[in-house]
């Protein structure tokens, strides 16, 4: 943490990077501290989003030092859009345009509900970008990705409580599923619309936690239903990773992007209640990365007419 040495074998990871970057800038935001400012400028303006394209129009999603760049991309749909908007609006080292374009955007319909996705990656995707980009009002040529996100909430509740018949704790009332810990097989990507992973009944908080600025009636139901019915989910850090009704487990571990979003998006919900800026608003207010995104939605808007 405070060299910046390698741990273990870890990559250099392109969404990892993103995910850095915005917490800086929402510091330099938010901190009325000249040094701090001038810091997280520093950080942005050093990234050389180029490099980690690998000669491609889509960002490889890794590189080691023993291995050189991964390769696979990040050329679908998912959590990917903040990654692309930093590099596209990079004030240093910027990369074209036509990276937003390249992005594939699988489309499904799922109980009369048709919206952008990835068909197999979980619940987060349509999650982690709006922390900090705020796409309410926003469109480009293909969605406007806020109003998709809650389309992908709204399938997916109707997915989990398709699941009643096989695992009784899913309802109405308790209902999410993404990216979390498990009892018997470590951290699993499950979830859906489609069915992905060994579903076995396992709630997980932050899925609705994570969604509450796109369907927030429905989310902080679920959120004080497990928290009145299920006391044990509520620990020091807030809820449990995950849990299962069904067995009795109970995640031993407080998982960080889990307690992160959770928090990034209840104050998201909160800002939006108060029409006040909360963490996407800090985020927009001082990024040059926003800016890209805006000039798409200007021309989507002129071609609609």
């Amino acid at each position: 943490m405070n060299t910046g040495q390698r741990a273990l074998n870890s990559e250099v990871s392109s969404i990892d990077t993103a995910i850095l970057l915005c917490g800086v800038l929402t510091c330099r935001q938010h901190f009325q501290d000249a040094q701090i400012q001038n810091l997280a400028t520093q950080i942005y303006q050093r990234v050389n989003w180029p490099w980690m394209l690998n000669g491609g129009v889509t960002f490889s999603q890794g590189w080691t030092p023993e291995n050189g760049f991964f390769t696979t991309r990040w050329d679908t749909y998912s959590e990917l859009m903040m990654l692309y908007l930093l590099a596209i609006g990079s004030p240093t080292n910027p990369v074209p345009a036509s990276s937003w374009q390249a992005i594939l955007r699988p489309v499904l319909t799922y109980q009369g509900l048709t919206y952008i996705t990835n068909l197999s990656a979980p619940l987060f995707i349509h999650q982690y970008s709006h922390a900090w980009f705020d796409f309410r009002s926003q469109q480009d040529a293909y969605a406007n990705y806020f109003n998709n996100s809650v389309a992908a909430t709204q399938a997916h509740k109707l997915f989990c409580v398709s699941l009643r018949g096989q695992f009784s704790d899913y309802s109405n009332a308790v209902w999410g599923i993404t990216a979390s810990d498990s009892a018997n097989n470590g951290y699993v990507a499950w979830g859906g619309p489609p069915s992905m992973g060994s579903i076995d009944g396992t709630p997980v908080p932050s899925a609705a936690a994570g969604s509450l600025p796109f369907l927030s009636t429905e989310c902080i139901a679920v959120l004080r239903r497990i928290y009145n019915q299920f006391p044990s989910t509520w620990q020091r850090y807030g809820f449990v990773g995950a849990f299962n009704p069904l067995t009795g487990w109970y995640d031993p571990d407080a998982v960080g992007i889990h307690t992160g979003i959770t928090m990034l998006m209840a104050e998201n919900l909160r800002s939006i209640a108060a029409s006040v800026g909360g963490c996407s608003m800090y985020f927009v207010a001082n990024s040059s990365a926003c800016g890209y995104f805006a000039a798409r939605t200007r021309s989507a808007a002129r071609a609609r007419s």
